[in-house]
């Protein structure tokens, strides 16, 4: 990545060191968003990513120890710790600059600043999470998707592989592992990026207004159409479109989306006019690929239209340290949302987090954290802080006896990934395979 290119967000309670920097940095990267308030951080890359973030280090004017800055350093790192980091001060104390490097920033800038070093910082930065192989992938939109075990590494290098290209994707993955953020990651690291991102929750859609949402129509069309109005394919032209859970439309559904995509024209209900269309195709589903392949409930030629490239995202329960990463990321995002402070974890919290086999996956763990943070008596999070909703059914342990040899191999599939804290590598050598050998039956039980 080129520093043109690169997304800047700086904190500082200083409008003129806020409108100073923005001058410098606006024409040198692509953009640069400024915020006074770090009680804003978190929210803010919740909702946006960055390449690298410059925070000022006092924000007490009554009290000069660098402190605010190390605090906002630590929470920063807690929930995106592959986040480039540069700490900004007017006091030039060494020993705070030996700490907060040692905590993981980035570099450190005293004020004032020359401008041509700051240039040069930020060139390095971006170059090395370019060209790294690091954990954190070269994609900007990942700083969301937080992961570090070898499974998510996995889809990263192939979203890195993936988003630059016009392939249709078609992503695979229980409920709740995060499919439409992996979507919007695909269309952020486009070429479509700066066009519109329209989703559509396709499987909720009736008969009757499936092709008045995805098509449009015109004034007239039918009872209530008092204007004219565009259909999602309409509305995502130049940009990308994504059809969330595909797998649940009918055959007649499917069989209409399949003209759509061939000739690549759609005609709005009521109109006789065909309206040419430019979409890149994402959609997405829980249905394993095996039963798509059923043409009894899904058209094979459909299958190859929307699945130029597929990506199977993996359950949190095999994804091994990540439990704990999420788990620091959604408790620093609703301590910040429910003004609740600062939250450490007992070993047994960490345990019982571990042991549950997330059905839900990372929504069920997001929902779980949240609840938490709201009902916890103290700062120090124990296991009996945690209560998991019954809404989901958890995986049986050991409640009946495996006989069949595909679900004891998918069981010791599990416990060895377990037991390896999600690294693929060390699992495949511990079970006597390759890598590839257990991707494929990774991808073969749905895992």
């Amino acid at each position: 990545m080129q520093l043109k290119n690169a997304r800047i967000l700086i904190i500082d309670d200083d409008e003129d060191v806020l409108i100073a920097l923005k001058l410098l940095l606006k024409q040198k990267v692509n953009e640069v968003v400024t915020a006074k308030n770090p009680n804003t951080i978190l929210s803010i890359l919740t909702k946006e990513s960055f390449d690298v973030v410059i925070l000022d280090m006092n924000f007490n004017g009554l009290v000069n120890t660098g402190n605010e800055g190390i605090f906002w350093l630590n929470k920063i790192k807690s929930s995106y710790p592959r986040l480039q980091v540069v700490l900004i001060t007017a006091y030039a104390d060494i020993d705070l600059a030996v700490r907060s490097l040692k905590l993981g920033a980035a570099d450190f800038i005293v004020k004032p600043w020359k401008n041509d070093k700051i240039i040069e910082i930020l060139t390095d930065l971006v170059h090395q999470k370019s060209s790294s192989n690091s954990k954190a992938v070269s994609l900007a939109s990942t700083q969301r998707i937080v992961g570090e075990s070898e499974p998510m590494q996995h889809i990263f290098s192939k979203l890195d592989k993936i988003a630059p290209t016009d392939a249709n994707v078609l992503i695979l993955g229980e409920n709740g592992t995060g499919k439409d953020l992996i979507a919007r990651a695909i269309h952020e690291n486009s070429l479509r990026k700066n066009q519109s991102f329209v989703k559509v929750d396709i499987g909720s859609l009736t008969e009757s207004l499936f092709e008045s949402e995805l098509f449009g129509y015109v004034k007239g069309a039918f009872t209530g159409a008092n204007t004219d109005r565009k259909g999602r394919f309409e509305e995502a032209h130049g940009g990308t479109l994504f059809l969330d859970e595909i797998g649940n439309i009918s055959l007649n559904q499917q069989a209409r989306l399949l003209t759509v995509l061939q000739n690549r024209k759609v005609t709005p209900i009521g109109s006789n006019k065909a309206i040419d269309i430019d979409i890149r195709l994402i959609c997405a589903t829980n249905m394993p690929i095996q039963e798509l392949a059923d043409e009894s409930r899904f058209r094979k030629d459909l299958i190859y239209r929307i699945n130029t490239v597929d990506i199977t995202i993996p359950a949190l329960r095999i994804r091994g340290t990540d439990i704990t990463l999420l788990a620091h990321h959604f408790v620093s995002l609703y301590a910040e949302k429910y003004n609740k402070g600062e939250y450490s974890f007992t070993p047994g919290f960490i345990k019982k987090l571990k042991e549950h086999s997330f059905p839900g996956n990372v929504r069920e763990l997001q929902y779980t954290l949240e609840r938490t943070i709201i009902m916890a008596e103290g700062h120090e999070l124990t296991e009996n802080d945690l209560s998991f909703s019954v809404i989901e059914q958890a995986l049986p342990a050991e409640t009946t006896k495996q006989t069949n040899l595909e679900a004891i191999e998918k069981k010791t599939i599990l416990r060895v990934i377990d037991e390896n804290n999600g690294n693929i590598s060390k699992s495949a050598k511990a079970l006597g395979i390759t890598r590839t050998a257990l991707y494929r039956r990774l991808n073969k039980y749905d895992l």
